[in-house]
C-alpha cells in the first residue's frame, strides 16, 4: 500500500479515536467545526462546502452515513452507489478534513453528542435558526450545541450540483 494511501486511511476514525483525538485538539485550544451527510459521489458542490465548513474552524470531522445508514433516508433504492469504504476514503483524500467518522444511525445526534463540536454546519437548505425538530430544515443536534456555547452555521450550495441531479444526468 501506497504511504499516502495509508496517511488518507489513517483519518477515517472510530469513534473512540474520534474522540481522543477531539480531546488533543480542544486541549491545544483548537475549535473543532463538524459536519455529516451520505457523500455519495462527490462533486464540486461537496468540495466547496466541506471547504467552506473547514474554515469555520481550526479542524474538520465528517460524520458519514454508512451503507445501513443511506438506506434508511429518503434516497433512490439504488443509493448509495458507492460503498462506505470508498465513500469515507475520498472525503479522507480531501487536505480540508481532518477526520471522518461513520454513523450507522438515521441521524448524526448520538456522534454529535459525543463529540460535542464547537461548531454544526448544514447545507443552506437547512435553517440555523430552526428550533422544531420536526421541521425539515431543523439541523439535527442544534439544540443540543448550543447548550454548552457551540454555534450552528449553514453554508451556501453552489448551484447545479448535487449528486440526485448529476444522477438524473445519466438517464
Amino acid at each position: 500500500m501506497s504511504k499516502r494511501l495509508h496517511n488518507i486511511q489513517h483519518k477515517i476514525l472510530s469513534w473512540e479515536d474520534a474522540l481522543k483525538i477531539r480531546g488533543i485538539w480542544a486541549l491545544q485550544g483548537q475549535k473543532v467545526a463538524f459536519t455529516n451527510g451520505c457523500f455519495d459521489i462527490l462533486h464540486l458542490g461537496h468540495v466547496s462546502y466541506l471547504a467552506q465548513a473547514a474554515d469555520t474552524a481550526n479542524r474538520l470531522i465528517v460524520g458519514m452515513n454508512t451503507d445501513a445508514s443511506v438506506r434508511m433516508l429518503d434516497k433512490a433504492p439504488n443509493r448509495p452507489i458507492n460503498p462506505e469504504i470508498a465513500r469515507a476514503t475520498v472525503l479522507a483524500a480531501l487536505g480540508c478534513i481532518d477526520a471522518v467518522v461513520l454513523f450507522d444511525e438515521q441521524t448524526p445526534l448520538e456522534l454529535i453528542e459525543w463529540l460535542r463540536p464547537d461548531v454544526l454546519l448544514k447545507g443552506a437548505d437547512y435553517s440555523a435558526e430552526q428550533t422544531n425538530p420536526e421541521a425539515k430544515d431543523y439541523i439535527v443536534g442544534s439544540g443540543f450545541v448550543q447548550t454548552y456555547g457551540g454555534s450552528v452555521q449553514t453554508i451556501p450550495f453552489v448551484e447545479g450540483y448535487s449528486t440526485t441531479g448529476i444522477l438524473a444526468k445519466g438517464h
